[in-house]
Order: C-alpha cells, then structure tokens, then sequence
C-alpha cells in the first residue's frame, strides 16, 4: 500500500450556504486541509467543487468542526468512482451494523485512490485491506475468495469512536494500481489478520462489495426516488447509521 501522491481529481459536495459570506467561512474551513488546489462554489445550487488531492473524508471533517454538514456528490471522472459499505458478518449472517466505509477513485492509468474509514471497531490496533477475488457474501466474508490485491501498511484503528461508545475508528487515504472497472462487484475486507485471512472466528473482520458511485457532476438529485426524501433527510439518515463520510 502506498501513500497518496500528488495527482489531482475533481469532487462535488452538497453545502448548505446563502451567500458569499458563507462560501468566505467554507474556504476558512478548508485551508485547514492539505492537499486541495482550487475550491469554487454554485450559491443557487448549495454545491463546491474541490480539485486537488485531499480525502474526501478530510473535506468532510474539516466542514465538521467548523460546524457545516456536508454531502458527498460524486468524485472524478464518469465510471472511475466507486463506494463499498463495510459491515460485520457472524457465522456468515450480516449483523445489523455499518463498520466503516470506502470511496474509491481512478485518478490515472492504474492508479486509484483509497479513502478508508473504519468506525465503531470493538478492538484497537492495527486493521488490514484487500480486494477480494469475488463479491459473494453467502458465507459472509469467507466467501469472497483470495485477495486479488493487499494493502500491506496496516490501518491504525486506536481512536475512540465519536458515534458508537466503547468502540474504535481509524482511517487511511492510499493508492493502488488498479482500475475502478476490474473492482466493481468485488468484495472490499478489512481484518484484524495480518495475513488478510478471514476464517478465524477469533479476528475482526469487516468488509462489502465495491458497487459503482457517481462521477463529478453525474449526481444531481435532490429527492431520493425510493424514498422520497430530501438529500439532507437521507443524510440524517445515513449518520444514524453509522454513515458518515
């Protein structure tokens, strides 16, 4: 696993802002964040466009403690995001929780971002990731074949989680040689095993399968067409879920 270098991608988030006031206290927030080149924003809209190299995790969070919710809309080019939920799996049942999530992006040929964000992990220590062969979850995680590529520097997972008492988050931003297209349908895992294995009860494991999310600019829905809920009602949502990035 490798850390980010400096190639650049586009993301669009959802701000709720009013005036150019605001979008003067938003940049405030962000120049507390490495890696971001250039920042516009659509007032009529509620929505920023960030180019740079920054997680968009990092964006989030910034926004965060300056007391600004935000909403991911969508990350680089068409067809070179993707999203896996990651969740807790019991004798190959899925436990009703959210572990974590990871956004993916293709910024070049063969060189893809890595945003992972794990939270309400009920261990400390050190979390390994991989890509696994298949997105077959009919036994839960040991069901998703060979990893197909590993993340060899481990996730720190030591922090108290700021949602889920008792538990533990951590995160890393990394990049990899692969393309979005040859990940989407496969199973995204996060163990306590060092050596990327599943079988052992005794490990924490988490994981889900890497569906495809929206490029910059593909997402413009305000209304869910499921649900019927504004954007900002299925974020509320989203966080009561353990949902946060």
């Amino acid at each position: 696993m490798s850390t980010v270098d400096e190639s650049n991608y586009e993301a669009t988030y959802a701000v709720e802002m009013h005036c150019e006031s605001c979008t003067k206290d938003i940049q405030k927030c962000l120049d507390t964040v490495d890696g971001i080149k250039n920042v516009t924003f659509n007032i009529n809209d509620n929505l920023m466009n960030v180019e740079g190299h920054a997680a968009p995790s990092a964006i989030i969070t910034a926004l965060k403690n300056c007391g600004r919710d935000s909403i991911i809309r969508g990350t680089g080019k068409p067809n070179s995001a993707a999203v896996s939920i990651l969740g807790q799996y019991s004798d190959g049942a899925h436990e009703d929780s959210v572990k974590g999530l990871v956004r993916v992006v293709e910024v070049a040929e063969k060189k893809t971002f890595f945003d992972i964000n794990l939270n309400g992990i009920a261990k400390p220590g050190l979390y390994y990731a991989s890509v696994r062969a298949t997105g077959d979850l009919t036994e839960g995680l040991k069901s998703t074949g060979d990893p197909i590529y590993k993340f060899n520097e481990p996730i720190n997972c030591s922090s108290p989680s700021d949602s889920v008492a008792g538990s533990f988050s951590g995160s890393a931003f990394v990049s990899a040689p692969l393309h979005v297209w040859e990940l989407i349908g496969r199973s995204f895992v996060v163990t306590s095993n060092r050596e990327h294995t599943v079988t052992n009860d005794s490990d924490i494991s988490v994981g889900g399968i890497l569906a495809r999310s929206a490029g910059i600019w593909e997402n413009d829905k305000e209304v869910c067409a499921c649900s019927g809920k504004t954007l900002w009602q299925e974020r509320k949502d989203a966080i009561q879920h353990n949902i946060r990035f």
